[in-house]
């Protein structure tokens, strides 16, 4: 997953947009935060969801 900063810092924007207006800097990271925190989010699924086994119990 993302580090502990990284993912502190894009929880802090996520708090501060919500209160206040994030100047173009900081949505620009939040966005760069989000994505990279998106890809190994669905990284780290995908590898859970190909080391599923069905087993047939018949």
């Amino acid at each position: 997953m993302l580090s502990k900063e990284k993912l502190n810092r894009l929880n802090f924007l996520a708090r501060k947009s919500k209160t206040t207006q994030l100047s173009d800097k900081e949505k620009e990271e939040q966005a760069e935060l989000r994505n990279e925190y998106l890809l190994k989010f669905k990284s780290n699924f995908r590898k859970q969801l190909e080391n599923i086994e069905f087993v047939d119990d018949k």
